[in-house]
């Protein structure tokens, strides 16, 4: 992964919030989007995804109807077949995901518009994508939907379920990297720990990681889920979130780098853009939308300077607006997909 180079992502550490003026505005205009959550682009994209914020998603980012546009993971293609279906002839759609089998469901719809083509890749190789397919000046909107996909978790034998037995692998790409099981039955105690902790926010990962290193070797998504059930006690105030849920988590943002890759992704594409493109990411637990929010408003606020010093607003160095606040589902969505409960939208705009 490249350090962030530009000044705007290393002053983005340090910035405070500053709010967006137009945030009721910008709600009620998404209010006023017409989508059918339980069909129409949804369903035509997969029977077996929803895609998550769509109303939203395609509100935020279709600005104009031409230009470039970019779905940085296509999962099932339910948001970038929304997209395309709002864009012109003339319009350019790429796609990235880092999931074999989501690229190959992707070359369905690039075979049958033109406008659109897919790429095997990750976050953090967007700019080398975007080089590839020649693109110019810039993108007018850019959407990173951050995390594990409906399709991934739902199928058993791709390992992130803690809910159906399966082998134990997390991998995003299978083609690439250490399996789960590989890494638990190599890694030391400690090491086992402090991913459950940092990237699972898990009180118990002393205690799971101890009972994990005396259970091996591990080799199915069960085996991991009992072993953590029965160091972890279940909430009292949250019955229905199972024991194992940070610790799936934590070892599959570890096994994927995530952390690494969202990082990446928001420096890359927002080089990318053009002046007046849009950011769009959604993320699905804290851990993601703190980090996204901690460098959208690095991002929007000027550098830090001495009080008094004489600067006009035109030379501060803000490279980037707010635009609105972070966008939750609303409950016409939550009725037909409880998924997108977790789900948060925040979307920024380049200005300079």
């Amino acid at each position: 992964m490249r350090a962030f180079t530009q000044p705007s992502f290393v002053a983005a550490c340090q910035a405070p919030w500053t709010g967006s003026n137009s945030a009721v505005e910008f709600t009620q205009e998404i209010k006023s989007e017409e989508v059918d959550f339980g069909g129409g682009a949804a369903k035509a994209a997969s029977e077996e995804h929803i895609p998550v914020l769509l109303r939203e998603v395609v509100h935020s980012l279709i600005q104009a109807d031409s230009g470039v546009y970019v779905d940085g993971t296509y999962g099932r293609g339910g948001h970038c077949r929304s997209m395309l279906a709002r864009l012109a002839p003339d319009a350019k759609m790429i796609g990235l995901d880092r999931d074999p089998e989501a690229v190959a469901a992707a070359q369905v719809l690039a075979q049958a518009d033109s406008r659109f083509s897919i790429f095997h890749a990750r976050f953090s190789q967007l700019a080398d994508v975007l080089e590839q397919a020649g693109v110019v000046g810039g993108a007018q909107g850019i959407l990173l939907d951050i995390g594990v996909s409906s399709p991934q978790i739902d199928d058993a034998s791709r390992g992130f379920s803690f809910n159906a037995d399966g082998p134990l692998d997390m991998r995003m790409d299978p083609t690439q990297g250490l399996s789960a099981a590989e890494w638990l039955n190599t890694a030391v105690e400690e090491d086992i720990a402090k991913v459950l902790f940092v990237h699972g926010e898990e009180r118990n990962s002393r205690h799971i990681a101890k009972n994990i290193v005396a259970a091996r070797p591990l080799s199915t998504t069960l085996q991991l889920a009992d072993i953590v059930e029965a160091c972890v006690p279940r909430n009292r105030n949250n019955m229905g979130k199972h024991p194992a849920t940070k610790t799936f988590q934590a070892i599959r943002i570890f096994i994927n780098a995530e952390d690494q890759e969202l990082r990446a992704g928001l420096e890359h594409a927002f080089a990318a853009l053009a002046i007046g493109g849009r950011l769009a990411v959604i993320s699905f637990h804290s851990l993601e939308d703190r980090q996204v929010k901690h460098v959208f408003r690095g991002l929007s606020r000027p550098p830090s300077m001495p009080r008094r010093l004489p600067v006009r607003h035109s030379d501060q160095g803000i490279s980037a607006r707010l635009i609105g606040k972070s966008i939750k589902a609303q409950s016409d969505e939550l009725a037909t997909n409880p998924r997108a409960r977790s789900a948060t939208l925040r979307v920024i705009e380049r200005i300079c």
